[in-house]
């Protein structure tokens, strides 16, 4: 592709940009094919500002003098992407502001001399900003120095994963029924079942799940020997269809311990309405020795328009306090927080307390599925809560696990262009993460800085690891021969200083999680991150943080 002939004004002088925390500087606008670079006046490199395009979620124009250029907003030429409002002012001056609204929560604003050079910046911004080609994307173009393309993508592998749980092979066997990815294509080529199910069966078991999400082995609990699965919906229908290699599965899970449980993400409701499009749940009768939970996890459309509501009320500094926290009420969003955290502390009961294995599953399995498996497994797993082991969870639950980021973060949450798709899965995880590092500020080998990086990078990065929607999508672009991995760069020891935690100290204990009101908080450093009371605190942490690496490097 071409960038070029999306360019219609490359450079600008005498813009002024206008931004948090610093005072307006003056200088040079250029557009690049991925990046927005301003450079000051004066030339100092310092001051120089880089701002990938994939980064901007909605873009607002003001310009001065419009009437003249009435037909440059024709509604053939006006992306529906973006949120345009239009403020006519004194017909002699031609001149234009741009307020970008990006998808970390900041937002600029550019002033630009010239209108017709104002509104071909926009242009270029509206387009250039929401390329849905993957190939076309930044990371295929990302060449840092210190990074090669031949160092290894991913942290680890299926069989990398299986070959370390020694103590499970007696039971559970590697499978590469999905080597070509036929049977389930947003699963990876192998996947961890109970030995007894031959890949025959497991075929037949995928047809009777939504997607072919059959179920497969997440975490194997090695205190007491119980595992959590992980699957789609099955399809039984309004004709209650059974599937015998279905139910033989799941009783080969529990084989000589008794009792199940499986945890539907659903409302009971829910999941009877399923069954009218296709859809179920397993029934007490053809799964007597599995017990199932409903605890609804909302998704979609309302964990979306949750966090819409979050950042307007975050964003509006007029409100009174009343005003404020009935908007942050309204939001819903710590309800998701709460329920999220609940859900997976019961999914932690009753692996690691009552000594069931769970199956968890909600209608495809790829969201709310995979945030209360990777939850369960941080309270449950010491291992998952160092940097490394972290980051190892995320690869294997949620990219591995087949969670569609390129759909869900598409947008963040100013964008009007709202997609049927969108949802924001992975920042509510990161906020559920940082609750539980917050009430247990030792137990978690990351920092926040951690979490933060991570909740910017899933919406846009130079690097490829959230691209696509699945690892077939990621294999079959060439994500990983030809971009970098996240992962991988966050672990070199440069990285790894700045995003580890230095109060941590390891426990093989579990950590259950208070979910009471008063014990959840607003997470101030993502959703308050540029407001001055952030900085203050963001160099107050860092103070602190260097206090502790002294203190224990004089020790």
């Amino acid at each position: 592709m071409e960038f070029s002939e999306h360019i219609k004004t490359a450079n600008v002088e005498d813009v002024v940009l206008r931004r948090p925390f610093h005072p307006p500087m003056q200088g040079t606008l250029c557009v690049t094919g991925h990046h927005l670079l301003f450079s000051n006046r004066d030339g100092d490199s310092s001051r120089l500002v880089l701002l990938l395009l994939r980064n901007i979620d909605a873009i607002e124009k003001s310009v001065e003098n419009l009437l003249g250029y009435s037909s440059l907003f024709s509604s053939t030429g006006q992306s529906q992407r973006f949120d345009i409002s239009v403020t006519p002012c004194v017909p002699s001056v031609s001149s234009g502001t741009i307020t970008l609204k990006c998808k970390d929560l900041c937002v600029l604003q550019l002033d630009i001399p010239g209108m017709e050079e104002c509104l071909n910046i926009a242009r270029s911004i509206e387009y250039l900003s929401s390329l849905d080609i993957v190939s076309d994307m930044y990371p295929f173009f990302y060449r840092p120095l210190k990074l090669s393309l031949q160092d290894q993508w991913g942290l680890s592998s299926p069989e990398q994963n299986y070959a370390q749980m020694e103590e499970l092979q007696n039971r559970w066997r590697l499978s590469h029924v999905n080597k070509d990815y036929s049977v389930c294509p947003s699963y990876p080529p192998a996947v961890i079942v109970p030995h007894s199910i031959d890949d025959e069966t497991l075929v037949k078991v995928a047809k009777f799940r939504q997607g072919g999400r059959f179920p497969v082995l997440c975490y194997y609990h090695r205190k007491n020997g119980m595992v959590i699965m992980r699957s789609s919906q099955p399809l039984t229908g309004a004709n209650r269809k059974r599937c015998r290699e279905d139910e033989l599965l799941l009783q080969a899970v529990i084989d000589g311990s008794g009792l199940g449980y499986i945890i539907d993400t659903r409302s009971n409701q829910q999941a009877q309405q399923a069954r009218m499009t296709g859809g179920g749940f397993e029934s007490k009768s053809s799964y007597s020795c599995w017990k199932r939970l409903h605890r609804q996890l909302e998704r979609g459309k309302v964990l979306q328009e949750s966090l819409i509501k979050l950042v307007e009320a975050c964003g509006d500094h007029s409100h009174s306090v009343d005003r404020w926290l009935s908007k942050l009420e309204n939001s819903k969003w710590l309800s998701h927080v709460h329920t999220a955290l609940a859900t997976a502390g019961l999914l932690a009961e009753c692996v690691e307390r009552d000594g069931h294995s769970v199956l968890v599953h909600g209608s495809e399995g790829t969201d709310a599925t995979l945030l209360v498996s990777s939850l369960a497994q941080l309270i449950l797993d010491p291992n998952t809560r160092t940097l490394a082991g972290f980051l190892g969870l995320l690869e294997r639950e949620w990219l591995l696990g087949g969670h569609p980021f390129q759909q869900r973060c598409a947008h963040s949450a100013y964008s009007h262009a709202r997609l049927r798709l969108e949802a924001p899965v992975f920042v509510l995880l990161l906020d559920c993460v940082w609750q539980l590092a917050r009430q247990f500020p030792l137990a978690m080998g990351f920092s926040e800085p951690l979490l933060l990086r991570l909740a910017m990078e899933v919406y846009s990065s130079d690097y490829g690891t959230f691209l696509c929607n699945s690892d077939q999508e990621r294999c079959a672009a060439g994500v990983k021969e030809r971009t970098h991995c996240l992962f991988q760069f966050l672990l070199k020891p440069s990285e790894r200083e700045h995003y580890s935690n230095p109060l941590y100290e390891p426990t093989e204990l579990a950590i259950w999680p208070s979910i009471q009101p008063q014990s959840l908080q607003l997470w101030r450093g993502l959703f308050l991150r540029w407001t001055q009371h952030a900085v203050h605190l963001e160099k107050a942490q860092e103070e602190l943080r260097n206090l502790v690496i002294e203190c224990r490097g004089a020790s």
